[in-house]
């Protein structure tokens, strides 16, 4: 597996298009914080009308329903090749026909950034975080498991989801990224290379509420309108 590259961002960095930001996306792999900046960004944008999607929460709700996993004792996240190609495009392809006919989205997922390629008037941005251990230690709090089990879940499942999706997606890559000069014809495909998005923030030296000022600086310098009214003194 290949560990995206680390760069802290304040501004958006690499914005396709000059338009309005209609939608956005946060990408990022388990333990970097993109479910907390998710919540952080819905909690603040509500009352515009914004909503939230967890493309992680949504898979796992699903595969409870559908018996993949037991939901009383499967406490870490199951890995992609639960499913099926068909259903993994369906929902990927559903989210970036959202982005391109909808407005008011945050969508949380490891491929949001990926599919919103090209797409005008969406904020990519992408969360990593530089120290694996501190990954490790996250999904241990989260998920209530061992350092072990974590190690374990961190490397497996994103190998297997990033082998499946790099066979899958193959085409997209070439049409999305290699065809617009983003990357090389030869180069391996990396969903999170850094030229992809818009904001990429360390949060291994980046804390969580300094995350979201970063992020929030770029929405309302896009849309004034969005920002909460100054409070009196």
């Amino acid at each position: 597996m290949q560990s995206p590259s680390a760069r802290d961002s304040q501004t958006p960095i690499n914005t396709d298009q000059n338009s309005l930001i209609r939608n956005i996306t946060i990408s990022g792999l388990p333990g970097s914080g993109s479910t907390t900046l998710l919540q952080e960004l819905k909690n603040k944008l509500q009352f515009h009308g914004w909503r939230g999607f967890s493309g992680g929460e949504f898979m796992r709700s699903y595969a409870e329903e559908n018996g993949f996993i037991d939901p009383a004792t499967g406490k870490l996240h199951h890995d992609a090749t639960v499913y099926g190609e068909d259903f993994d495009r369906q929902v990927d392809y559903g989210m970036r026909e959202r982005l391109e006919s909808e407005s008011g989205w945050i969508l949380e997922s490891w491929l949001s950034g990926f599919l919103a390629q090209n797409v005008p008037g969406v904020l990519k941005i992408l969360l990593v975080c530089s120290d694996d251990a501190v990954r490790i230690d996250r999904i241990v709090n989260r998920d209530e498991v061992s350092v072990e089990e974590a190690k374990h879940h961190l490397l497996d499942r994103a190998n297997k989801n990033l082998t499946k999706w790099s066979a899958m997606y193959a085409k997209e890559w070439q049409d999305w990224v290699v065809a617009v000069g983003k990357a090389k014809s030869d180069e391996e495909i990396d969903f999170y290379k850094p030229e992809l998005y818009d904001i990429v923030v360390d949060t291994y030296s980046t804390n969580k509420n300094d995350t979201l000022e970063i992020v929030l600086k770029a929405i309302y310098a896009s849309r004034p309108e969005l920002q909460p009214p100054p409070t009196s003194a």
